[in-house]
């Protein structure tokens, strides 16, 4: 897959859709497809994975699901090799010391122009907020987003960030968080010459703010360049 400015890029994060189909290594135990009540070890790896932000070690992994952490990383290892064999347009990699999924190598150019026409599809109302939360808080990292809107906005964020509307912009000294701040291309679509230009939002508050502390920052703390 490619990035924003066109350069290429394979270990580009991809969604890979539905996993229900992939299939289970064939050497796979029992007490790895999980217990009849509930999800199978690697299915609920998957789902894990599919809404990851970033890699997640297998340690992590394990504590989260209560099971050997060698157990765990054993059957990433056998899926992710699962995965290749069969030549899904998604892989299943260790990278930085954890895991994740990616788009495969070979299928960057479809995803490519998959993103470039979708640039013209009309953002939805989540987009639309998540946006609006950027561009008068930025730079702000995706938890405080999702803190201001109350569900989680990371699949918004990647999907402004595709449309080039988000770009990152460093990591937050103190946490170390990731901040995002809206691109040159934002201010050109919405015929903006700079973030000065942005409406104030105090008429569009509600009268009584005393539970949405963070709504009436919005209002006060006018967008940054």
């Amino acid at each position: 897959m490619t990035d924003m400015n066109g350069s290429q890029n394979p270990a580009t994060p991809g969604v890979p859709g539905d996993l229900s189909d992939a299939g289970t290594p064939s050497d796979l135990t029992p007490g790895d497809l999980g217990s009849p009540d509930g999800p199978s070890l690697r299915a609920s790896l998957e789902a894990i994975l599919l809404v990851a932000d970033e890699p997640v070690p297998s340690v992590v992994l394990a504590q989260v699901l209560e099971r050997p952490t060698e157990e765990v990383a054993s059957l990433l290892r056998d899926t992710a090799a699962a995965y290749a064999a069969e030549e899904r347009g998604f892989d299943l990699r260790e990278i930085a010391g954890g895991w994740r999924f990616y788009t495969r190598e070979e299928c960057a150019p479809v995803v490519e122009r998959f993103v470039s026409e979708g640039q013209e599809v009309r953002l939805t109302q989540a987009a639309l907020e998540t946006l609006a939360v950027v561009a008068y808080r930025q730079p702000v990292s995706r938890a405080r987003v999702s803190a201001v809107r109350g569900v989680n906005c990371d699949g918004v964020m990647r999907t402004l960030t595709l449309r080039g509307l988000v770009e990152d912009t460093g990591t937050d000294p103190e946490t170390g968080a990731i901040l995002y701040r809206t691109t040159g291309y934002f201010l050109e679509r919405l015929g903006l010459a700079s973030l000065e230009e942005l409406p104030d939002l105090a008429p569009f508050l509600p009268d009584s703010i005393e539970d949405v502390d963070d709504t009436s920052d919005l209002g006060h703390d006018r967008a940054r360049p």
